[in-house]
């Protein structure tokens, strides 16, 4: 007999040290303001800028995040998520600040399940067990598990809310975790990332790490056409794909994949991730997440041209925005410009050594706490969290008059599988120059759902 050894103290008679445990992660988020190491307003952390810019089609519905120290020191989670619809702005940043938190729930309950595995092993002394149980440890299934049931709580929450309607409001979500050389990586929607990295030149070439989830990708579209969903572009922009509900020209939805937009979840609109996991290297440098505002109107090879020329690395975020609104303009000079979020992560962990965030208008590294703030500067927005899909415009409204709840972890949720995609595919030839929806269901009793 015996007892098992733990991981988080060394030998050679130095001061033990103490681990901290998921569950003492959760339990201080659910009781405290202030997140530590977590930006998701306009500047800069240890390793990365954040930037966001308000379009020309009304209220910011883009929102972003960066969590260093996530879990653990050597563990970073970014994302961007784009929201559309009435309420995209509350269902994005709703996304932003659960999304994490449901990762955590997942891995608290595996790290748990393990801490019982193991004891109960050790005390057996069975080393064949151990072994088998390392065995099944790998970091990629985990995260891809992770990811998987993450995003699926995720969208359950959303539909389950009682004041926010998201029933044709919804959001994308592009979200890597960095975890030492490892990098995972889960979205849905047509937000992406890329990454940066050295050829044999020794010269930056774009890698692209996720695929634009548009309706026209071959297996997306035969999704939804298989669920009776209805797949076309408009006339007058005939290179945007969109899908229409099986018995009317509504709502138009602009991407295959999406939190909310439970009118086109019946009919082959899904929130399962696409999900990939990159072993990184010497070569990689850095990691730019952005919503289409950026893609629709800048090449792969053009960020990253521009973030690596930036004078600085705490401005490069705000650089590449203000060159896609001079983009937008030359391009699309009779369009409204979209909204544009971008996330920079630098995979070396180092920034500038001067601190020029008073010059650039940028905000400290310091936590951004109030949930409740609205990333485009104007009147805050608040923080709804437990969650039900209604139409009525009276509970919405009595919504915007909430203030934050603690947000509840989901427990167990059944795994999925998702659909692996060709990654070739970017979907750049897929400009969205008007709102991600169309126009709303206009639905009536002659004209049945199913």
């Amino acid at each position: 007999m015996g007892c098992c050894v733990s991981t988080s103290s060394r030998g050679g008679g130095g001061k033990k040290r103490t681990k901290r445990t998921f569950s003492d992660h959760v339990s201080a988020f659910q009781h405290t303001s202030s997140i530590p190491n977590r930006i998701f307003a306009n500047g800069k952390s240890r390793s990365s800028c954040i930037f966001t810019q308000q379009g020309r089609k009304g209220i910011n519905q883009d929102a972003m995040i960066v969590w260093e120290d996530f879990m653990s020191e050597d563990v970073t989670f970014c994302g961007v998520f784009d929201g559309h619809g009435p309420h995209g702005h509350l269902v994005a940043r709703k996304v932003r600040d659960t999304l994490p938190l449901k990762l955590f729930s997942f891995l608290d309950s595996y790290e748990s399940k393990k801490n019982q595995s193991s004891t109960s092993i050790c005390c057996n002394g069975d080393p064949g067990l151990e072994e088998a149980d390392r065995e099944e440890e790998k970091p990629e299934l985990l995260w891809r598990e992770a990811f998987l049931k993450s995003y699926k709580a995720m969208d359950k929450e959303l539909k389950s809310h009682p004041n926010l309607d998201c029933f044709c409001s919804g959001s994308t979500a592009v979200t890597i975790v960095k975890q030492g050389s490892n990098l995972f990586m889960g979205s849905i929607g047509d937000s992406r990332a890329i990454m940066a990295s050295k050829d044999v030149n020794d010269s930056l070439v774009a890698i692209q790490l996720t695929v634009d989830l548009k309706p026209d990708l071959p297996r997306e579209a035969e999704r939804i056409k298989r669920c009776k969903g209805r797949v076309f572009a408009l006339q007058d922009e005939p290179e945007v794909p969109r899908v229409w509900l099986p018995f009317d020209d509504a709502p138009g939805l602009a991407m295959a994949r999406a939190f909310g937009d439970f009118c086109l979840k019946e009919y082959g609109v899904i929130s399962i991730p696409e999900v990939s996991h990159r072993i990184l290297t010497e070569n990689d440098k850095f990691i730019v997440l952005a919503s289409d505002g950026i893609w629709d109107v800048l090449s792969n090879e053009q960020v990253i041209e521009t973030v690596s020329s930036a004078p600085t690395r705490s401005s490069a975020a705000r650089i590449l925005v203000d060159l896609a609104a001079r983009e937008w303009k030359t391009k699309y000079p009779t369009s409204k410009m979209d909204d544009c979020a971008v996330v920079c992560l630098f995979l070396d962990g180092k920034m500038d050594a001067e601190s020029d965030n008073e010059d650039h208008g940028f905000s400290s590294a310091t936590l951004q706490s109030n949930a409740g703030e609205s990333d485009d500067g104007q009147n805050p927005e608040p923080y709804l969290q437990r969650n039900f899909t209604v139409r009525s415009s009276e509970e919405t409204n009595d919504a915007r008059k909430r203030e934050q709840n603690d947000v509840v972890l989901e427990g167990k949720e059944e795994t999925v599988i998702a659909v692996t995609e060709d990654q070739n595919w970017s979907g750049l030839e897929g400009v969205t120059r008007v709102n991600s929806l169309v126009q709303l269901p206009r639905f009536s009793e002659e004209q049945p759902r199913t």
